[in-house]
């Protein structure tokens, strides 16, 4: 039996670490990198670290096949000093110390806020705010050749990354995957709101994506792809993903607004876990 891939993951311990976890767990010899240590991890393969600290990370890095990087500050509000040191230093740090350590591949947790701007725009502000009566089906899906448009500085950080990744691909070597995650929710029920109906990945296919993405073939060397799962209020093209990645959505968010869903407070963009620690949102 061959070893399994050695795959470390940042910010295991947030919502979508969370549930890519399992999966990960009988897939791969699986690690962790976070500020305060990841529960339920042996000593071994729970490393602590900063990501604003690039010599924090090296210890965990080597060895690694595929970094998948999640840590971040989550926020799609985040200000500027937040983001600059978390998600803008975090992200560099990531690929410089995957660069140093001889990592193969950077699944790197993108956002679908690098192109959040796109809201602002009929038919799509409309599903956002629930407002479904006012749209007419069909209406087109928005791929991954559609400008970049930042909805803030999270979302600037997330387009940065991918470029970040597309300069370490072609002068570095390194083969890179950007994911622009949806909406994983953690209750798994996005019935709350015409964004989470839209947006909406599922643990199922959360963990499927980010799989898909690590077993990808070496001839992937950089590529760029849109994560929800089969939604009926889906506003982005999938096509990409499932060419490329194989990926194939298992669930899918349902017509209508739900009153007995609630979000919960691990989804809302301003909560921290540890409140100094916006890895672990």
């Amino acid at each position: 039996m061959s070893e399994k891939k050695r795959v470390l993951v940042t910010g295991l311990s947030g919502v979508v670490g969370t549930a890519i976890r399992t999966e990960f767990e009988n897939r791969y010899e699986l690690s962790s990198l976070s500020r305060y240590g990841t529960k339920g991890i042996d000593e071994e393969h729970n490393f602590k670290g900063n990501i604003a600290e690039i010599e924090t990370l090296l210890p965990a890095f080597r060895d690694q096949h595929t970094i998948v990087h999640l840590a971040a500050d989550r926020s799609a509000t985040a200000d500027w000093e937040s983001a600059l040191r978390n998600n803008f230093i975090g992200t560099y740090n990531v690929f410089e110390a995957a660069k140093i350590s001889g990592v193969k591949r950077v699944v790197f947790g993108s956002s679908q806020h690098a192109v959040g701007g796109n809201y602002l725009d009929e038919p799509y502000c409309h599903i956002m705010n629930g407002e479904f009566e006012k749209v007419s089906r069909p209406y087109p899906l928005l791929d991954e050749n559609i400008r970049i448009r930042p909805s803030g500085y999270y979302g600037a950080s997330k387009a940065y990354g991918e470029s970040l990744g597309s300069y370490y691909s072609d002068h570095h070597g390194l083969s890179v995957i950007n994911i622009r995650i949806g909406f994983t929710i953690s209750t798994d029920d996005p019935g709350f709101g015409g964004g989470a109906l839209a947006l909406w990945l599922s643990h199922n296919d959360t963990s499927q994506i980010h799989a898909k993405a690590v077993d990808a073939p070496d001839s992937i060397r950089y590529t760029t792809v849109y994560a929800m799962s089969n939604n009926y209020w889906s506003i982005f093209s999938l096509e990409k993903a499932r060419d490329q990645l194989g990926y194939e959505p298992v669930d899918g968010a349902g017509k209508d607004l739900n009153p007995d869903s609630k979000g919960h407070e691990r989804d809302k963009t301003e909560y921290k876990q540890h409140y100094e620690d916006p890895e672990t949102y």
